[in-house]
C-alpha cells in the first residue's frame, strides 16, 4: 500500500532539501537544478510516480548532453515524501533553466516536474527570466501559482489530473518503445548474416522476388501495427487474455495488407505479423518491470492464444484443406506458428533464447549468436515453410543435417554456414518460419536489456 505523508514531514523534506542545496553551492560554486515531482496529496511516492520521476531524469540527461552542459555532481534519494535529485553544472544559471523549461514544455509528464535552476546566490531563476509565462494550472490553464494560492481546485481534482497524465503517458511511452524494438528485431533478423536459405546482407537466398530491401521496406511499414497491438493489450488488460487476442487478429488482417503494399505484394511478415503482434499485445498486458521476464512475456502469449489450434483447425478435413498450414495439419498433425504460439514459443524458450543469451555471454558478437540460435531453432520446431518448398522428409534431413553441424559446434563458423546457405538455395529452402522465431528471441533479449 503506498505511504502517506503528513504536512511536517514534506516540511522537514523541504528543510533538507534546501540545506543541501546551501551546501552544493557552497562546495562547488557553481549552479544547480534540484528535481523533484509536483504532485498533490498524501501521496508522494509509489512506482508510478517513481517511473514519472525516472522518464523526467532520462529527459534532462539527454537535454544536458544535447546543450553540452557538464554536470560536477549527481545525487539523488527517494523517501515516501517523494523522489529528489541534485545536479550541480558547469554552465550558466540562465543557459541551464532554458534547458529545463524546455523539459517542461516539451510534454505533459513536464508539467509534474519541479526543476528548479538556482544560482551561485542560492536564488532560483524565473521562467521569465528566459522570456517565458509563468507554468500554466494542471487543470484550468490558468497561472498555477494564482490557482494554488486561492486553492481553486481541491486535491482530489489534482490528484485524479496526475494519475491520468501519468496514465497516458506511459500507455504512450510503453506503446513506442515496444514497437520500435520489435522493428528493431526484424531488422536484426534480416541483417544477420549468413542465414541458410534466407534473404540476409550477403544475398537473397532461395528467394527470387525479395531482397533485403524489400524486408526494410516492410519491418519500417509495420511499426503503427505493434504499437497499435501493445495499445490494444494496454486496454484490455482488465480482461481475459482472448479478448485481446481477439482484437489483435482484426489488426493483424490490416498490418498484412500495409505489408504487401509496402513490398509491392511480396510475403515478407506474414508470420511476424502473427508471432510479433501477438507478443507485443502481451507486453501491453503487462508492467514495464515485467518485460524483463522472458518467462512471463511467453506465458501471456500462451494465454491470449490458448485454444487456437483447435479453433482454428477443427473443422479441417483432407477435403476442405486449402492452405499449406491447413493441409500440414490434417496430413499430419503439424500446428505450425499456432502450435508455437499457444504452447508459449517452446523453440524460443528452450533453445533460442538461451542459445543467443550464451553467445552473448561467451564474446560473441550479435550476429555470431543470432546464426546459432536460427539453427537451433530449426532442430526444435517444425518449419512449415521448409516443408512446404519441398516435403516433410526433405524437412527432417536438413534437421537431421543441422543437428549433426550443431554438435560439432553450437556456434558455426562463417564457413560452414556459408556451405549451409548454398545447399539450401540448391535445393530452394527456406526456413522463413525459424526466421520469425529468431526475431522474437532478438526482441525478447532487448526487452530484458533494456
Amino acid at each position: 500500500m503506498d505511504k502517506l505523508v503528513n504536512l511536517m514531514e514534506v516540511l522537514v523534506a523541504r528543510d533538507r532539501r534546501a540545506l543541501r542545496q546551501s551546501e552544493l553551492i557552497a562546495q562547488y560554486h557553481k549552479p544547480m537544478i534540484s528535481f523533484t515531482m509536483n504532485i498533490a496529496g498524501p501521496i508522494k511516492n509509489n512506482p508510478d510516480i517513481k517511473r514519472g520521476y525516472e522518464l523526467g531524469k532520462q529527459m534532462l540527461k539527454r537535454e544536458l548532453q544535447l546543450a553540452e552542459i557538464r554536470c560536477l555532481h549527481f545525487e539523488e534519494i527517494s523517501e515516501s515524501t517523494g523522489n529528489e535529485a541534485f545536479y550541480v553544472l558547469d554552465a550558466e544559471p540562465v543557459e541551464i533553466k532554458r534547458v529545463t523549461t524546455e523539459i517542461e514544455d516539451m510534454t505533459p509528464l513536464g508539467r509534474l516536474f519541479d526543476l528548479d535552476v538556482i544560482n551561485t546566490q542560492k536564488r532560483k531563476i524565473d521562467r521569465r527570466e528566459v522570456g517565458l509565462e509563468g507554468r500554466k494550472c494542471l487543470i484550468c490553464g490558468n497561472d498555477a501559482k494564482e490557482c494554488a494560492r486561492s486553492r481553486t481546485h481541491s486535491v482530489e481534482e489534482l490528484q485524479k489530473k496526475t494519475s491520468e497524465i501519468l496514465r497516458t503517458v506511459f500507455e504512450n511511452e510503453d506503446a513506442e518503445r515496444a514497437a520500435e524494438l520489435a522493428c528493431k528485431a526484424l531488422l536484426y533478423e534480416v541483417c544477420t548474416t549468413p542465414k541458410p536459405g534466407l534473404v540476409d546482407c550477403q544475398n537473397n537466398g532461395s528467394h527470387k522476388d525479395m531482397d533485403l530491401f524489400t524486408f526494410l521496406n516492410s519491418a519500417c511499414a509495420l511499426r503503427p501495427y505493434f504499437e497499435r497491438c501493445v495499445r490494444i493489450g494496454r486496454q484490455t488488460e482488465h480482461l481475459p487474455a482472448k479478448k485481446t487476442f481477439e482484437q489483435i487478429r482484426k489488426e493483424g488482417m490490416r498490418a498484412e495488407r500495409t505489408m504487401f503494399a509496402a513490398t509491392r505484394g511480396v510475403n515478407t511478415h506474414k508470420g511476424a505479423i502473427f508471432s510479433m503482434g501477438i507478443l507485443c499485445a502481451a507486453l501491453g498486458r503487462l508492467s514495464r518491470e515485467e518485460w524483463k521476464q522472458p518467462d512471463l512475456v511467453l506465458n501471456e502469449c500462451a494465454n491470449m492464444a490458448e485454444g487456437i489450434v483447435e479453433k482454428d483447425f477443427k473443422h479441417l478435413s483432407k477435403e476442405n484443406a486449402v492452405t499449406n498450414g491447413q493441409k500440414l495439419y490434417v496430413n499430419y498433425g503439424i500446428t505450425g506458428i499456432r502450435g508455437q504460439v499457444e504452447d508459449g514459443f517452446p523453440a524460443v524458450r528452450n533453445v533460442g533464447l538461451p542459445i543467443l543469451r550464451k553467445g552473448l555471454q561467451e564474446g560473441r558478437t550479435i550476429n555470431e549468436s543470432g546464426g546459432a540460435a536460427l539453427l537451433a531453432i530449426m532442430t526444435e520446431s517444425i518449419d512449415t515453410n521448409l516443408i512446404a518448398r519441398s516435403d516433410i522428409c526433405t524437412q527432417r534431413e536438413v534437421v537431421d543435417d543441422v543437428k549433426s553441424l550443431l554438435a560439432e559446434n553450437p556456434y558455426p563458423n562463417v564457413e560452414k554456414l556459408n556451405e549451409l546457405d548454398q545447399k539450401f538455395i540448391q535445393k530452394n529452402l527456406s526456413p522463413g518460419g525459424s526466421a520469425d522465431l529468431l526475431a522474437i528471441c532478438y526482441l525478447l533479449y532487448f526487452l530484458e536489456n533494456d
